[in-house]
């Protein structure tokens, strides 16, 4: 007889069903995202909108790349997406649009460029007897390791009514990394694969637990990395009269545009303290 956690048969009697662990878990499963306090737009004196990447391969954000397969029933972040997409539970949006969310994207689109195909039958030359016969092709979810980094874009304001500075993540879009050409010629070109409207994805995240190098009993959710700025990040743009062209733009070189980008993290952490009066 298996084992398995107890519950009782049709004859009444219990037997074991088995669980990975000590318990089902049950947390993280049920959890509730943290809803956004409503905002007026009479109360917001001051707000910025800047776009930030978020690096998979520094430690910190190491949660949302891995694992590159699911284990213990925890999924990265593109497969996540990936997922929901694929059952409609979330609404894509082409980046051709930049990020206003105003072009609807289909998943076969999406697919498309992570080079995901679904399963079908194609006719094929048998090597060994040249004979024509049809040969089943499985799925394929394409290069979804690829993807290592995410382009977030997010508004930053100070409300009157609580005064103090808050943030809000409106938009994701994932970026595939891939490599073009060989040898010494070859280089990565860093596709933006499609907008993701975050406050919708806020559900899907808030259910899906990420690891905790420190104790597995008291895992927090993938929404709890973006609502709580558990992640690392640096400025790529902020919004400007110039098209809101990106700082790559008008600065020269790797210093420059780090210095550039902690120039208007800065402009943000000392603009709260300017709206106070001592």
């Amino acid at each position: 007889m298996p084992f398995v956690s107890a519950q009782e048969t049709e004859e009444g009697q219990d037997f074991f069903q088995g669980i990975d662990g000590l318990y089902k878990k049950e947390h993280i499963a049920n959890k509730k995202f943290i809803p956004y306090k409503h905002v007026r737009e009479a109360d917001v004196l001051w707000m910025k909108t800047i776009w930030r990447i978020i690096d998979l391969r520094e430690k910190q954000n190491l949660p949302l790349y891995y694992p590159t397969t699911p284990v213990d029933s925890r999924r990265s972040l593109i497969r996540l997406i990936y997922d929901a997409a694929a059952i409609n539970d979330i609404q894509l949006y082409s980046t051709s649009e930049n990020d206003e969310f105003a072009k609807r994207m289909e998943f076969e689109d999406f697919a498309a460029k992570i080079g995901a195909t679904a399963a079908f039958d194609t006719v094929m030359e048998d090597i060994n007897t040249g004979e024509m016969k049809t040969v089943h092709m499985e799925a394929s979810e394409g290069n979804l390791t690829g993807v290592q980094k995410y382009l977030i874009k997010e508004v930053w304001f100070f409300d009157r009514r609580y005064s103090y500075m808050d943030s809000r993540i409106i938009g994701i879009c994932p970026i595939l990394e891939q490599q073009v050409g060989e040898g010494e010629s070859a280089r990565f070109d860093q596709i933006q694969l499609c907008w993701i409207y975050f406050p919708q994805l806020r559900p899907i995240l808030s259910q899906q637990e990420v690891y905790n190098t420190r104790n597995d009993a008291q895992r927090e959710s993938m929404d709890d990395i973006f609502h709580k700025r558990h992640f690392s990040s640096y400025i790529f743009k902020e919004a400007n009269v110039y098209d809101n062209r990106s700082i790559t733009m008008y600065a020269s070189g790797r210093v420059d545009t780090r210095l550039e980008s902690e120039r208007i993290k800065e402009l943000i952490f000392t603009k709260e303290h300017d709206m106070w009066e001592y």
